[in-house]
């Protein structure tokens, strides 16, 4: 009789019908019997037909299970009775599906193993599934390798392809999907992020021609469009609009995102050498009398980036000659040391207001200040420590450690060169 005829013609537990009895053992010892039909476990299971062809007198097969296995024993029997193109569409749930799949392997149920792992490969997966998963496949080897063909590594040229995709995206080269660009771009600014982190394949990927070049072009057109959305301020009409300055926002956000990303590429060079050049007309905008008294979280925001890049710079991170350095500080002291009373005045007015320079933002800037001061030509020292005491704001940023520095370094200069000199004298003089 044929695998389809007998499974039409035998019932799991029919005792009329009913040949072999199959013993199911738990590790309590409880016992089920289960009527069964010998020409269906032969045709279905490698394990049954090896165990009916030494079978005894008794009629009977023992499987000893555990507890966590046991009801998979018995859902693997009413499988067995089930017709092939049936098997797939009985599966409840992965959990149910993984641990038949066990069964099924361990029984030598081929049938049943391919429908296990052709329900388990097409179902989508929660998180806690999705370990389980792994672990049956690390136990059950290679037949089960089809169902985590979704998890296998991609070659290097198809994760640059993608990772070139999700910065045209994040960075919005090319027309945004509405309605849902900002979202959708958000997402591939995280996946940009969590595809940087520290791997064997990342060096590969970042070190990429093509890649350095569409990153490039997506900070320029980040940059350009955060102009734009800059200068529209001082044409609107209504700046007290939340609207108006929450676009703003979300295109610096962009910005302040590269930033934070372009050091993992070695590209921070290339931030810094676009915030300084468009520093400028950022300052012209914001200190637009139209300004003013508005857009507090915009002001806020720029100096934390103007923060990062100063970090950058005067840890030595980026390397630019002296004359650019003397230029980024020029361009932005005077109005770090102007914006920091005003918010703490406007917080002292108001205990609710939200914008602030918070110490660890105050102390990460002021430390980068002196560290870049104190990396400058003595006389380009000079001219900001000069600046520095003149001003009515001598204590942010605190610039006196940098002060007593250029002071021992001048002394100590002076000190060389009059030793240098007496040494030349001697050497004329004994001549």
């Amino acid at each position: 009789m044929d695998k389809a005829g007998a499974a039409k013609s035998c019932a799991l537990g029919d005792r009329s019908t009913s040949d072999i009895t199959v013993r199911l053992t738990n590790r309590e010892g409880r016992p089920e019997w289960f009527c069964s039909h010998s020409s269906i476990l032969i045709n279905k299971s490698k394990f049954f037909a090896d165990q009916l062809s030494h079978l005894d007198s008794t009629a009977c097969i023992e499987i000893h299970c555990s507890d966590f296995d046991y009801d998979h024993h018995v859902s693997l029997l009413r499988l067995l009775y089930l017709p092939e193109d049936s098997v797939v569409d009985s599966f409840d749930s992965v959990k149910t599906a993984i641990g038949i799949l066990q069964v099924a392997v361990a029984l030598h149920c081929e049938e049943i193993t391919q429908s296990c792992i052709q329900y388990l490969e097409a179902i989508p997966w929660e998180d806690k599934e999705e370990e389980e998963i792994l672990k049956a496949v690390s136990k059950l080897g290679p037949v089960a390798m089809p169902i985590v063909a979704r998890l296998q590594p991609v070659d290097l040229s198809t994760t640059r392809n993608v990772f070139v995709s999700a910065i045209r995206f994040a960075t919005s080269i090319g027309a945004p999907c509405l309605p849902f660009g900002d979202e959708l771009k958000t997402s591939a600014q995280e996946q940009v992020e969590y595809m940087l982190g520290e791997d064997e394949d990342t060096s590969l990927i970042t070190a990429d021609d093509e890649v350095k070049s569409v990153v490039k072009m997506g900070l320029s057109q980040i940059c350009s469009s955060f102009e734009k959305e800059l200068s529209s301020l001082l044409l609107e009409s209504d700046l007290t609009s939340e609207a108006v300055e929450d676009r703003v926002l979300r295109s610096l956000s962009d910005l302040e995102w590269m930033c934070n990303i372009l050091p993992k590429m070695d590209l921070m060079k290339e931030f810094v050498s676009n915030w300084t050049e468009i520093s400028g007309h950022i300052l012209t905008v914001v200190e637009d009398r139209k300004l003013d008294s508005l857009m507090w979280g915009l002001k806020v925001k720029l100096i934390e980036v103007t923060g990062k890049v100063l970090e950058a710079v005067g840890y030595g991170n980026v390397i630019f000659p002296p004359p650019c350095r003397v230029q980024l500080l020029k361009t932005w002291l005077p109005y770090i040391r102007k914006m920091k009373p005003l918010l703490d005045s406007k917080g002292n007015e108001d205990l609710g207001f939200p914008h602030k320079m918070d110490e660890d933002l105050c102390e990460s800037i002021e430390g980068a200040i002196v560290s870049l001061i104190l990396a400058l030509p003595s006389n380009d020292q000079a001219d900001f420590l000069a600046d520095w005491m003149k001003t009515e704001q001598v204590r942010y940023p605190d610039l006196s450690e940098a002060f007593e520095v250029w002071c021992y370094r001048t002394k100590s200069a002076k000190r060389r060169l009059v030793e240098g000199l007496d040494k030349v004298s001697n050497a004329t003089v004994s001549l």
